[in-house]
């Protein structure tokens, strides 16, 4: 029998919930794209997404994906032949040194593996003994594949320590709106984000946030092209411009009304939740964990992120968990990205789950219930009680 009928719940690490206030926004007739009051809300739109960002830098907006996010930002800033010093974490830096790799720069990866942080002192050591070819720095905030959370600001101070002029470049596809990010203060020249994840608007939007520094960048930048090139979407001479085309009219109502909601809860608010939910979880899984193979992949919890946790069960019962918990229960959790190759026996040891954007307690404490009861229905060995554990962190935060 399944109990699965009922209202679903997507757990997975982007697209994330859609909140039905974003939903309702969305639900109308499409509307005049040359004047009225679509022209009249776009500026708007892209000045508070400065502030979820805290920074007054630039935002380009793009109808695309996270790929197309890392493809403009790359294509405005280099050249052929350029160096660029990536820093990974997880599968998500190598898929954006991929992408840079494709327009003929040159890629130097430092990987840190798929379970610990960038090594900042080996970062100090390479910037002190680069001869100045280095354009930029590239680093995932939170990689959406292992959970992990690197320290922004630290790798800045690394950067200015050494004097080094290379472009500072961060993805923050699953952080943005969900971890802090401060772009101005921790000296963020390239920064990209989604709307599907921290912003709880659907998949199609992708933004680069630039610096001074960085549209001087795209003086000399020869790989950018024309749909991917900035300068016509920041500051538009008419409408169309903003997207190249026709706007994404549904997007932008629904991203303006989730806007309103981070703005309604106050950013630093929606930082707490998503912090204190997340202990929650971390509670559950480490309690379970301590009677079994079960772990959270990142063992430092000041390590982990705030909006993706990723766990490895040392058997194939982590795909056997996530279809009890969707097919009999209505939970869907995320697979294990990038942690194996798909196809390989070790693929079905991992799964992740999503706690960004629109999250609450009661959300939560669902799930890990859920979960709770899968473990024991596929008989994955763990200590019971794990969502008494996340129950006491609520009651403690809340």
């Amino acid at each position: 029998m399944s109990l699965a009928n009922g209202l679903s719940y997507l757990a997975i690490p982007g697209p994330s919930v859609m909140p039905e206030r974003v939903l309702r926004a969305m639900h109308r007739s499409a509307p005049n794209i040359y004047h009225g009051e679509l022209p009249e809300l776009v500026p708007g739109i892209v000045e508070r997404l400065k502030t979820v960002a805290r920074t007054s830098a630039h935002v380009a907006m793009y109808i695309t994906n996270g790929h197309g996010a890392w493809e403009a930002a790359a294509a405005n800033v280099f050249s052929p032949g350029d160096l660029v010093l990536v820093l990974a974490t997880g599968r998500f830096a190598e898929g954006w040194a991929d992408i840079a790799r494709a327009m003929g720069v040159e890629t130097e990866i430092l990987d840190y593996g798929k379970c610990d942080t960038i090594d900042l002192d080996q970062v100090r050591d390479r910037l002190r003994a680069d001869d100045g070819r280095i354009k930029a720095i590239m680093v995932v905030q939170t990689d959406t594949s292992t959970g992990i959370r690197n320290d922004i600001a630290a790798l800045r101070a690394v950067i200015d320590e050494t004097g080094h002029d290379a472009l500072f470049m961060v993805d923050c596809m699953a952080s943005l709106g969900c971890d802090r990010f401060e772009m101005d203060a921790w000296g963020v020249d390239v920064m990209i984000a989604g709307s599907q994840k921290g912003l709880m608007t659907p998949p199609g939007l992708g933004f680069v946030y630039f610096s001074d520094k960085a549209d001087r960048a795209r003086e000399t930048a020869r790989c950018v092209t024309h749909y991917w090139d900035w300068r016509p979407r920041v500051d538009p001479d008419y409408f169309y411009r903003y997207f190249d085309g026709t706007a994404p009219t549904h997007h932008l109502y629904g991203l303006d009304e989730a806007i309103r909601m981070i703005e309604e809860e106050g950013l630093e608010n929606v930082w707490t939740r998503h912090a204190a939910l997340a202990q929650a979880i971390w509670a559950a899984f480490d309690h379970w964990g301590s009677g079994g193979p079960l772990e959270i992949n990142i063992t430092d919890p000041a390590l982990r992120s705030h909006s993706v946790t990723a766990l490895r069960v040392g058997s194939d019962k982590a795909t056997a968990l996530r279809q009890w918990c969707e097919t009999k229960a209505g939970l869907t959790l995320g697979i294990g990205l990038g942690m194996a190759e798909p196809g390989a026996p070790e693929w079905h040891n991992f799964f992740r789950i999503g706690h960004m954007g629109h999250v609450n307690a009661q959300m939560i404490l669902g799930a890990l219930a859920t979960i709770e009861a899968g473990l024991k229905a596929v008989e994955l060995p763990h200590t019971s009680g794990g969502i008494e554990r996340a129950a006491a962190v609520i009651a403690d935060l809340a």
